[in-house]
């Protein structure tokens, strides 16, 4: 015989059960046609197009490795939408998010004037400091010290105008970061202009390639004046790119973006991958002017850990 208590129990459970499966499936069905909203080229998937460059972004075992990746998997969970991937070089990757086949591009893409007219740029999921790879123990302190210099970056890096305006300078662009690393181990190359973490990704990766870590002091405001594209020497917003056509998308992931600056996520993920927060997450005093009025409310302030 089974006791009312057992019976009641189990119809408890039963119950319980019932209204849980419910209750997760409301959650779930209001989470795809929430994701169904968000302008994306395949409803409820989120198609990236990116450059393996670690450790900002790689595919490995058919998934994203690297801090924008992590960041942007975390994102599209909270969205609730499934990553798909595409493997092209850089300006395959911009050219894929302008013309609209794809959703997003990830990988350590600054924020520029001509970017954010032909595309749609997120709040800066972090923030990068000037870095250089340097060959040999010579020492670079500001821009004046790069004249007369071989001075490199890849093909459609802000770096590119940058390098071009050193007086004297040898500059030169590159297919891919490897390329830079490999003139400069050689001596070819004085000073390669890359993100900073994969400088010291591939310093640690390669210590036989014998270049050093050093950061460029911002030239100044005469100096800009002077030449324009200096400014691309100076700490840049990086950001999570994206078609004109989708500025619900792009919303919705700059809205989580500025979540995860709140509650600590980000921190932990910069650490992580060998960054210090005090250099990529809080932004240069002069960078909300950057924006405001161009593709920001004049109100906008660039997110940051220190609020």
């Amino acid at each position: 015989m089974i006791s009312n208590d057992i019976f009641l129990h189990s119809r408890f459970r039963r119950g319980a059960t019932a209204i849980l499966s419910f209750c997760i499936g409301v959650i779930s069905t209001s989470m795809v046609a929430a994701a169904g909203d968000l302008e994306t080229l395949k409803p409820g998937v989120l198609q990236v197009a990116i450059e393996p460059y670690m450790p900002y972004t790689a595919l490995k075992d058919e998934k994203l490795v690297g801090l924008d990746s992590d960041i942007l998997d975390a994102v599209a969970k909270k969205l609730g939408l499934k990553i798909e991937t595409t493997v092209t070089d850089f300006p395959g990757m911009l050219a894929a998010v302008q013309s609209q086949r794809a959703d997003i591009t990830i990988g350590g893409i600054a924020w520029s004037d001509a970017r954010q007219k032909v595309g749609l740029f997120t709040d800066p999921p972090y923030y990068s400091p000037p870095a250089m790879a340097v060959h040999g123990d010579t020492a670079y302190p500001d821009v004046k010290s790069l004249e007369g210099k071989a001075l490199g970056t890849v093909t459609g890096y802000v770096w590119a105008k940058s390098i071009a305006e050193v007086p004297k300078a040898d500059a030169r662009t590159y297919p891919t970061a490897d390329s830079v690393f490999s003139d400069l181990s050689s001596g070819r190359l004085d000073v390669g202009f890359l993100d900073p973490l994969l400088i010291i990704y591939q310093q640690q990766q390669r210590p036989d390639m014998k270049f050093q870590v050093a950061y460029l002091n911002a030239p100044t405001a005469e100096q800009v004046a002077a030449h324009p594209d200096y400014k691309y020497f100076q700490p840049y917003m990086t950001g999570f790119y994206l078609p004109k056509q989708a500025p619900k998308l792009a919303q919705a992931i700059s809205d989580q973006i500025d979540a995860m600056y709140k509650d600590g996520s980000l921190t932990a993920l910069v650490t992580k991958w060998g960054g210090d927060p005090k250099q990529f997450l809080v932004p240069s005093p002069d960078m909300a002017a950057q924006r405001r009025g161009v593709d920001r409310p004049q109100t906008w302030s660039p997110p940051s850990v220190a609020d």
